[in-house]
């Protein structure tokens, strides 16, 4: 509630257990192993809509809400916005707001196909070396599903492709992928 408040917005409702509802209702309605003692309701219209920011995290299929919900407090973390494709977690579920820890609240979120800027492929193999990658702002950084990564014909609509250099292993978490390309993006952006 609190980060809902800071960024602005007002709640359609809140409940406070033993003043408006019982405790076990709420407790019943939570999937915390401690569930909250106050639960506010936003409105969905009023969380930040879309606009094209320096740099744009677009997920293709990113189902996993947790994922979801790490990469806004990353894009949050970093000043970025977010574009979602069919097939992604709702950003609002609440394994997504519980990963977010509020960034729901202050990033905002639009449509993949609305994304704005130089669209880079995170391709786990085969890219240029994010370290190497020369940025022009606005850019969006399209990354893949979980398990399946970024599909051919999407990579193909994008102008580049970027890799993050890996010591082992095929491939990082989305999440990871995510974060580490914003902040190379941002460290870049600020030692300039």
């Amino acid at each position: 509630m609190d980060a809902g408040l800071a960024a602005g917005l007002q709640p359609v409702d809140v409940l406070v257990a033993g003043r408006d509802v019982e405790a076990g209702v709420l407790a019943g309605a939570s999937e915390l192993a401690h569930p909250p003692r106050v639960v506010a309701v936003f409105r969905r219209a009023d969380l930040p809509q879309y606009t094209p920011a320096p740099a744009t995290l677009a997920l293709w299929r990113v189902a996993d809400p947790g994922n979801v919900g790490t990469l806004l407090r990353s894009a949050d973390a970093f000043g970025a916005s977010v574009c979602l494709s069919g097939g992604c977690a709702d950003p609002t579920g609440p394994k997504a707001l519980r990963a977010s820890m509020g960034a729901i609240f202050r990033v905002p979120v639009g449509r993949f196909e609305d994304a704005a800027g130089l669209r880079v492929a995170l391709d786990a193999h085969g890219g240029t070396p994010l370290t190497d990658f020369e940025v022009a702002e606005p850019v969006t950084f399209v990354l893949g599903a979980e398990r399946e990564g970024l599909p051919e014909i999407v990579a193909q609509g994008c102008e580049t492709r970027a890799t993050i250099p890996v010591e082992a292993g095929d491939s990082l978490n989305v999440a990871m992928a995510g974060t580490i390309t914003l902040w190379e993006w941002w460290r870049r952006r600020t030692s300039r």
